[in-house]
């Protein structure tokens, strides 16, 4: 199945996700109207800056979400086909159950029906073959959408590259290099 992942190094919060993700859940969407639209359309993600990185918090639409447990009235659900966890606006009776429990902070209230609102995976997007608004606004690639076998793969490709510079270096330097020397000299501590 494929998610969101973040990259939270390329993050560098210009907040183009948030904005991506406001302008996909406004009536018009399009960016110079949007701004005017009443209600004025929410953003499901928040970029948030913690210890000198910048982070896209947003929906991990949990395996195990605790906000469909909580939910008492099933407005919270899972959505079958891309494993999206959504809220029903009919349902929400805006008891806030969801928010309470989520552990990423991920879900708000609508600022005038006083309802649930968080990322919905944009599952239209999806459906029309193409990636979440927050993913396709990402100037960076720190937000990336893919399958995680891949990007798990890709990760270690990175670091396998990052340790064969690393000991190249290390050589030109010297003959012999300790774990703990390559380790550093890959930017570990």
């Amino acid at each position: 199945m494929r998610e969101i992942f973040i990259d939270a190094e390329r993050c560098t919060a210009c907040k183009t996700c948030e904005t991506s993700c406001a302008v996909e859940h406004s009536a018009s969407q399009d960016l110079f109207t949007a701004i005017f639209e009443s209600p004025r359309p929410q953003k499901r993600i928040h970029v948030e800056k913690a210890n000198g990185l910048s982070y896209p918090v947003r929906c991990m639409h949990c395996q195990d979400a605790a906000c469909i447990i909580a939910c008492p009235t099933g407005a919270m659900h899972r959505e079958a086909d891309f494993g999206a966890v959504q809220v029903n606006e009919e349902k929400c009776m805006g008891c806030f159950m969801c928010a309470m429990v989520c552990p990423f902070g991920a879900i708000s209230a609508h600022s005038e029906k006083k309802i649930a609102v968080k990322c919905d995976f944009c599952t239209s997007r999806l459906e029309a073959g193409e990636r979440p608004a927050c993913v396709e606004g990402c100037p960076t690639s720190a937000l990336i959408y893919g399958e995680e076998q891949e990007l798990a793969r890709q990760k270690r490709l990175s670091a396998a590259a990052a340790a064969a510079m690393a000991i190249s270096r290390a050589r030109e330097e010297r003959t012999e290099v300790s774990s703990i020397e390559l380790i550093r000299i890959m930017g570990g501590n």
